[in-house]
């Protein structure tokens, strides 16, 4: 990346150039991606091209975009590195989908192992439990977060699992892997009808001030004033909706499953 890439970069995320690649610039430059870049799986849907590295880059700064995990942690890894990091990619899986444990695909994560000062880091922006300051690697005690509290256990295989508020989130590797290993992943996220986010699945997620953005097909759930408000949105107000609180203009809808039979209506409920 170049000088003005890096420059449009930090200016998408809201972020100052950091004076030194250490630590405390890394917390700062995670905590502003996750609040400015969204995680979306439009494309997916839409059947538009998916890249990883440099072209997750253009779509994110050059189209303020977001995406997956994959364009989301190569993207950041592509701004780390220009300034001044040491970044490796460390591939994973899932084991909980938000509601019970299940074993995701082989691969189906990523996450960014970031080399400060001979010690290890794990970075994450693509990922609804990820936490949103680095994460000790060599810690195997408990790690307290604005998401949470996260432990990193030793698995008897050689890898490690990353719990998060007791729940096992990520199995993974502790070797470094090449952009191009994902790459056959992708394929299969990108055409396989078991892939959890093509056809008419689709999620959008975003760090917000006054609380998460969280789209699970037709239904938004954000926060405002203190309130959690559930929402289904039918086709009029799907496009607006997805501009305010993700900050991307889709220039076609996605295909979208029915409306339920009772229409859209909002319901609020106390901050949790």
């Amino acid at each position: 990346m170049s000088a003005v890439d890096v420059d449009a970069y930090l200016e998408r995320i809201g972020a100052e150039r950091p004076a030194r690649a250490d630590l405390e610039a890394l917390e700062y430059l995670q905590e502003r991606h996750l609040r400015s870049v969204p995680f979306e799986t439009f494309d997916f849907s839409l059947g538009d091209p998916v890249r990883i590295g440099e072209g997750a880059v253009e779509k994110i700064v050059g189209r303020r975009r977001g995406g997956g995990c994959y364009e989301l942690n190569t993207s950041f890894a592509a701004l780390l590195t220009a300034l001044g990091y040491r970044v490796s990619l460390l591939a994973g899986r899932s084991l909980h989908n938000g509601q019970e444990p299940r074993l995701g695909a082989f691969f189906g994560h990523m996450m960014l192992r970031v080399e400060i000062d001979g010690e290890f880091w794990l970075a994450d922006v693509g990922f609804r439990w990820a936490s949103w300051a680095p994460l000790r690697f060599a810690e195997r005690g408990p790690q307290k977060d604005e998401n949470g509290e996260y432990r990193i256990v030793d698995t008897p295989d050689g890898d490690v699992e990353i719990v998060h508020d007791g729940v096992h989130r990520i199995r993974l590797e502790t070797r470094a892997r090449d952009i191009g290993d994902f790459v056959p992943t992708m394929w299969w996220f990108c055409t396989s009808e078991d892939s959890p986010v093509t056809g008419r699945t689709i999620w959008a997620s975003l760090v917000r001030p006054e609380g998460r953005a969280s789209l699970l097909d037709r239904r938004l759930t954000r926060y405002e004033n203190g309130e959690r408000i559930t929402e289904v949105l039918d086709d009029d107000a799907f496009p607006a909706a997805v501009e305010r609180w993700f900050g991307i203009e889709l220039d076609r809808l996605p295909e979208l499953p029915p409306m339920p039979a009772a229409g859209p209506r909002a319901r609020r409920g106390p901050w949790t």
